[in-house]
């Protein structure tokens, strides 16, 4: 069995996301010992043999869906968005403080990959909504790149999941010269799969229980407070970019 939680791993959080693989087993009576690092993540996503594993919504409404078993959707418990949802958060080189979105529109926006709800598909969306364009852009690979980036003067801004915000926040020194300018409006949160055989009942327990019994601080390393069991369509209902 593959059991894996890349979204948020690095190295000041993996001690919790083992943590919470442990209290999992622990719960469900059975998994891998340990959580599956590295490797291909569409390869694991879509394994027969895959128990747990976190995606993105965009991979999962366009590819992953019909393919896998939803298990349930982090509660975050960020302020101003519902349980289950998160967003985009926009960040800019410091001489755009204060800017409005539209002082963006000749800058260059770096990215981490064409098939990210919060890296390219909330932003597109929501530039698109305030008839705004987006002009050069970079892929970068990451969201840790693209803010780096950003703080190099290698580009203007980019569109950061605010979870992995968050955590640069906490541990990275040049997320201090980064400005927020906007974040998105809310969509919801990477959900947790199983493989599409797999009966999500007992796995979304399990992993309710794993959550639970998270100490206080191990649940704010990961900034997960719950599990909320959002439907298939309500992935669906958020519609999908253009290429970038």
């Amino acid at each position: 069995m593959i059991a894996t939680l890349p979204m948020y791993d690095r190295p000041e959080t993996a001690a919790a996301n083992d943590r919470l693989w442990g209290l999992f087993r622990e719960a469900y009576g059975d998994g891998p010992n340990a959580l599956s690092r590295g490797g291909d993540l569409w390869e694991m996503w879509q394994s027969d043999n895959l128990l747990l594993a976190q995606t993105c919504g965009f991979p999962y409404r366009s590819r992953l869906k019909d393919r896998v078993t939803l298990v349930g959707s982090p509660d975050l418990a960020l302020e101003g968005l519902p349980a289950g949802y998160y967003a985009s958060v926009i960040v800019a080189h410091p001489r755009f403080e204060g800017a409005g979105l539209s002082a963006l529109s000749d800058a260059t926006f770096a990215y981490n990959e064409p098939m990210s709800q919060s890296g390219w598909a909330a932003p597109w969306h929501h530039f698109t909504r305030q008839d705004v364009r987006i002009g050069d852009r970079i892929q970068s690979g990451a969201h840790r790149k693209s803010a780096q980036m950003v703080a190099e003067g290698k580009a203007d801004y980019a569109a950061l999941d605010i979870v992995s915000w968050k955590m640069m926040q906490r541990y990275d020194t040049f997320s201090s010269k980064l400005v927020e300018v906007a974040r998105t409006m809310p969509t919801p949160a990477l959900p947790y799969i199983t493989a599409r055989y797999q009966k999500p009942a007992p796995i979304r327990n399990a992993l309710h229980a794993a959550i639970d019994a998270l100490s206080a601080l191990e649940r704010d390393t990961l900034l997960l407070q719950g599990l909320v069991a959002l439907p298939q369509s309500a992935y669906e209902a958020v519609p999908n970019p253009p290429k970038p």
